[in-house]
């Protein structure tokens, strides 16, 4: 290697040291406040810009220092430098880059999830929220079937990061006291619905149940509505599906094991609804009618019709969403106290039900 070589050689290690600790000791020279002004100057180490430019533009045409160290070190070193100091491919100094800000999808999703204190809900909040977490511009409101919010509810839905609400909405007695079928989560899905009334104008939502899974790509489905839309939920009924029926792209029918004479025989999780659209309908709302919740909802968005539906998933045949129903578990026991006390099993006991 010639002595010319060498010294750029020399040249390029002592610029790449030269920027580390450029960096890492955050070295700018800070002059003194002006008494007038309280202006501070910032100020960067003489001539080292042009030191720096010197040495990566010399090596990007010396072809022997490339063979000499390797092309493709050299090229990310390069470009690393070149970042640094704003040059740009042929040597020329580029404007730094704006920022832009960030874009997020719109509208936003109002997705409404009722939900009470048993030994699943928080796993299956949690599975919800880690999906909920990877999607974009939703508000997400979390309604309890009690008198007053669960604390480890709250804890968990900060933690996401999530837009939320945390509210309560208890089912009335005159339901809970009722033989048979109770109709659970009217309560709670009506709440939401006040919520959107109060606090929105725009968007779409979606009863979200924590019971289910979700495929992120059904949030982009979703998010186009514009009245209401729907979609095939698996795992729903003895059919496996309950989904609108779609032949040459027109909707012809529904698909579900219980139609029980219901005008809209559809799963829970296989609508969503405009606000817009809502808003013009202050009456719409959830029956207590176990089994027709769906069905009454629908119904009260009157005027609307089946053949209005706006097919989503691939005009249906796609499914981005499962009723899979976590098992039931039953209370756990007791921890005794005169054996566990001052043990980690206190803390986590008081997480579990």
């Amino acid at each position: 290697m010639k002595l010319s070589r060498k010294f750029w050689m020399v040249m390029f290690l002592a610029v790449c040291l030269v920027i580390i600790q450029y960096h890492l000791t955050s070295s700018w020279l800070v002059a003194p406040a002006s008494a007038s002004n309280n202006v501070v100057n910032i100020v960067e180490p003489v001539g080292s810009e042009e030191m720096l430019r010197s040495a990566v533009e010399r090596l990007q045409v010396d072809s022997a220092v490339t063979a000499s160290v390797g092309e493709k070190v050299i090229k990310e070193l390069v470009m690393q430098l070149g970042r640094e100091l704003g040059i740009g491919g042929c040597g020329e100094v580029s404007a730094p880059a704006i920022p832009s800000k960030p874009t997020y999808p719109s509208p936003t999703l109002y997705i409404i999830t009722p939900t009470y204190r048993r030994p699943e809900q928080i796993p299956e909040l949690t599975r919800m929220a880690q999906t909920l977490m990877h999607v974009q511009n939703i508000h997400w409101l979390v309604i309890e079937d009690a008198n007053t919010t669960t604390k480890l509810v709250t804890e968990l839905l900060k933690r996401t990061g999530i837009p939320f609400e945390h509210l309560v909405a208890p089912m009335p007695e005159e339901y809970k006291k009722r033989r048979g079928p109770k109709p659970r989560g009217v309560s709670n899905r009506n709440r939401g619905l006040e919520w959107i009334r109060a606090n929105a104008t725009k968007g779409v939502l979606y009863f979200a149940d924590d019971d289910n899974t979700y495929d992120i790509l059904l949030f982009d489905e979703i998010r186009t509505t514009k009245r209401v839309a729907m979609w095939p939920v698996g795992l729903c009924t003895k059919f496996g599906l309950s989904t609108p029926i779609v032949q040459d792209g027109k909707f012809t029918g529904f698909y579900d094991g219980w139609v029980a004479g219901r005008k809209f025989p559809i799963d829970m999780a296989g609508f969503a609804v405009n606000v817009e659209f809502l808003l013009k309908r202050p009456k719409a709302s959830m029956p207590y009618k176990a089994g027709f919740e769906e069905d009454g909802f629908l119904k009260s968005l009157a005027p609307f019709e089946p053949h209005e539906i706006e097919l989503k998933a691939n005009n249906c045949t796609k499914v981005f969403v499962w009723h899979t129903q976590t098992k039931s578990n039953t209370a756990s026991a007791a921890l005794d106290m005169s054996k566990y006390n001052n043990t980690n099993l206190v803390l986590l006991k008081q997480q579990i039900v």
